[in-house]
């Protein structure tokens, strides 16, 4: 394992982010990840609007933050579901705001990143019940929110992307584009770049393990591909797919194997490859000039997918 000066530098700022006041281990990883996404961010893109509100589920409201880029407050537009990471278990709209702004901008896309239920007080398949009622609320509602309903597609990063492409395999053609960034996608752990990366930089293994095991709650669930992505042999009718991996992620080789799964299946893929990159490192737009350029990436793919 070879890393750059530059990698090393932001590996060890996050190893020594300390956390005070968290009630247990699951409090403290929440409060890390806001920490390090804060400061490793960089400045915010600006958007024109930035709304917050709830939509309302069976037993529940579940927080949403919509971002419409300057010129969007008329006319219908594309529109992005955003489904944060967080080894299922932290996250929200903190620390995924200077991603979605920069989608928002990039794309001009309304934007909604969804506030789901996490693990272990709510374990799978609470968090992609949770997109499901966010995508139909947003389909039923498209025209009051000066949505396009046939251009809305979804976007998850790590755990958050095996939320959203459990949403897409079951929301089919009626989603238009899935971008999966260093997706999770196999809760076994066991390929190279896990052996390889099982210390790190940014995940370990044992934090791996215990993620899972809090998301899956139930050895039944070990089985489901709703939960474990790389279960999925079928993929029929999906929209298009990208997938963003990088070098030295201890997830690289699992995303990897999906997306094969996925080309061999015949639905039409894309991958990007980031070398020298990180896990996590969207939100590190403070220290890699390789954000931009995915950020970038990710809208032409989008707006291919639309023919815009």
């Amino acid at each position: 394992m070879k890393l750059t000066e530059k990698v090393k530098n932001v590996n060890a700022h996050v190893q020594q982010i300390k956390v005070f006041g968290a009630s247990d281990s699951v409090d403290a990883a929440r409060k890390g990840y806001e920490y390090m996404a804060g400061q490793l961010s960089g400045t915010k893109t600006k958007i024109r609007v930035i709304e917050e509100f709830d939509i309302p589920a069976a037993n529940h409201q579940i927080a949403v933050r919509l971002y419409r880029p300057e010129g969007l407050e008329t006319r219908n537009s594309a529109a992005i579901i955003y489904v944060h990471g967080g080894w299922f278990m932290s996250g929200g709209l903190e620390t995924h705001d200077a991603i979605a702004r920069k989608l928002a901008d990039a794309t001009k896309a309304v934007t909604i990143l969804v506030d789901y239920r996490l693990a272990p007080e709510y374990p799978f398949p609470a968090g992609i019940e949770d997109i499901l009622v966010v995508t139909g609320w947003l389909l039923e509602h498209a025209q009051r929110l000066h949505i396009d309903g046939n251009q809305v597609g979804i976007v998850g990063d790590s755990a958050g992307a095996a939320l959203a492409l459990a949403v897409a395999m079951k929301m089919k053609e009626q989603l238009k584009f899935q971008v999966l960034i260093y997706p999770a996608t196999d809760n076994k752990l066991n390929t190279v770049s896990w052996m390889k990366y099982a210390d790190g930089p940014i995940l370990s293994k044992a934090s791996g393990i215990e993620a899972w095991s809090m998301y899956l709650s139930d050895d039944s669930n070990n089985i489901d591909p709703r939960a474990v992505p790389i279960l999925n042999d079928v993929f029929e009718d999906i929209s298009p797919v990208l997938v963003l991996l990088a070098e030295h992620d201890p997830l690289h080789d699992e995303g990897k194997l999906l997306a094969e799964k996925i080309a061999n299946a015949g639905a039409i893929v894309e991958v990007v490859d980031y070398a020298e990159m990180i896990h996590g490192f969207m939100h590190m737009g403070a220290a890699f000039k390789e954000v931009e350029d995915a950020t970038a990436r990710i809208a032409l793919f989008i707006g291919n997918c639309l023919d815009l």
